[in-house]
């Protein structure tokens, strides 16, 4: 629950608030006047909420009200008043209190104020890092002009302008995100929320509490309401990131939002409406997910309303020293250094490269080559070419490779690469330009389909 500093000169006044609050199970420290409550809240200890007194020797509420608001702008003041304090406390409040309460009050009063002031700060900060992570995390340039990535960018534009279910599927690395973010901001929901959600990332209780939202006592450890990811998102968009991890019990729940636009929080029968515009995101076979009946076929059909495939970035080699440049450029800004340039030898050897991990991978090369490269101003070949034979793989024959299915190939070069660094998935996953929990993605995939002993785990 809460940590709540409670400023009252009377100490019967005192006790009875703060045996009222405890009963609740809220945290209470107590204060006999302003100038210890400055001590508490100067002295490292974290407070949710003031409740002072507003008429008190050596320092009134109002000016530990105006102290409080000096170096914790954000924690919200509660004032008590006697009926002939009224308009004080009202003019307090336009000094930025939260509310008042007037002597004498019941416990149940005060308790429904200190609920509602609670709920009231935490989705004020809940906005506040909401606008922050969309100001962050706004939109990311599409970087490359060949035609493969033409008709992605003439796909996106048609897209945008529609409230439509897409899909983007790729491998892993291609820039899903990305384009989900493109799409959001050529869209007129653009200045509506942009949320994303890693599927794989939350076992499926958190995930369905993160999607929907719960009610106060839903749960064990639910002592508080919250808003879900869709609630949050109305209006604007929610990117679903690898989709393909949802679990079945889940499955029918989205299905439902994507059919109705409703849903109900955990612990609630009240159903509410959104507009949400849904973009998922998969580097799984969702087909041959639906034949091994693994993902809902209606569920399959409700998100591929408009598929978008992302292609490898061996596919489109034309693109990678427009891209080498751009994140050597971000690199460079970031340290607030001059762009290097990239010498045609090195060109060439990033365009033969087959990258494995795609745009990720590349993005890493660069950026360990603004740091690591001696030579002043530029990106030599030989300064990178040892990164790339060591992710190429020597225990890989490439040779063998031609007429494989592609997943059979990757899953050749993932294994190959840890036992190259002796199941060290930190350097492997470096070694291949893909993150450390994709990996283990993969690998759990692995294991589970009975393609992989636990020994190589």
């Amino acid at each position: 629950m809460a940590r709540i500093l409670v400023v009252d000169d009377q100490e019967m006044m005192r006790d009875s608030l703060a045996g009222t609050l405890a009963r609740d199970g809220h945290e209470i420290v107590a204060a006999g006047d302003g100038t210890v409550a400055i001590q508490r809240l100067q002295g490292g200890q974290r407070f949710d909420l003031v409740i002072s007194d507003l008429r008190m020797p050596k320092m009134t509420g109002t000016e530990l009200l105006a102290e409080v608001k000096k170096f914790r702008p954000d924690l919200p003041v509660v004032l008590m008043t006697a009926f002939a304090s009224v308009q004080t406390a009202v003019e307090a409040m336009k000094l930025g209190a939260y509310d008042y309460i007037q002597k004498p009050f019941e416990a149940d009063e005060i308790k429904l104020l200190v609920e509602r002031t609670l709920e009231h700060s935490r989705l004020k900060l809940e906005n506040a890092a909401l606008r922050s992570m969309a100001e962050a995390s706004g939109p990311r340039p599409l970087i490359g002009s060949s035609p493969l990535m033409q008709e992605v960018r003439s796909t996106i534009d048609v897209v945008a302008q529609r409230s439509a279910t897409v899909l983007i599927r790729g491998e892993s690395g291609t820039g899903k995100e990305v384009v989900a973010r493109a799409i959001h901001y050529a869209s007129p929901r653009k200045d509506r929320p942009f949320l994303a959600v890693n599927c794989a990332a939350l076992s499926e209780h958190l995930l369905e509490s993160e999607l929907f939202g719960h009610e106060k006592g839903a749960f064990t450890g639910a002592d508080k309401l919250r808003r879900g990811r869709f609630e949050l998102a109305d209006g604007g968009t929610l990117l679903l990131d690898e989709i393909s991890e949802i679990a079945p019990g889940l499955q029918a729940k989205l299905l439902r939002v994507l059919q109705e636009a409703s849903f109900e929080r955990v612990g609630s029968s009240i159903t509410q409406q959104v507009d949400v515009r849904v973009i998922a995101t998969s580097n799984r076979d969702l087909e041959q997910s639906v034949r091994e009946g693994k993902f809902r076929q209606d569920l399959f059909y409700r998100l591929n309303v408009v598929p978008v495939e992302l292609p490898p970035l061996r596919q489109r080699a034309d693109d990678i020293p427009e891209l080498a440049r751009h994140f050597l450029h971000r690199s460079a800004k970031r340290e607030s250094e001059a762009t290097r340039h990239i010498d045609s030898d090195a060109v060439r050897l990033l365009q033969k490269y087959p990258w494995p991990g795609n745009v990720r991978e590349l993005q890493n090369i660069m950026e360990r080559a603004n740091v690591l490269e001696r030579e002043a101003g530029v990106v030599r070949a030989a300064t990178i070419e040892p990164w790339l034979r060591v992710a190429d793989t020597s225990d890989v024959n490439v040779d063998g490779l031609a007429g494989k299915p592609l997943a059979d190939i990757e899953k050749q070069v993932i294994l190959s690469t840890l036992q190259q660094f002796r199941g060290h998935r930190i350097k492997t996953a470096t070694a291949l330009g893909i993150g450390v929990r994709t990996l283990g993605m993969k690998l759990k995939k692995w294991k589970d389909d009975g393609e992989l002993m636990e020994a190589t785990m």
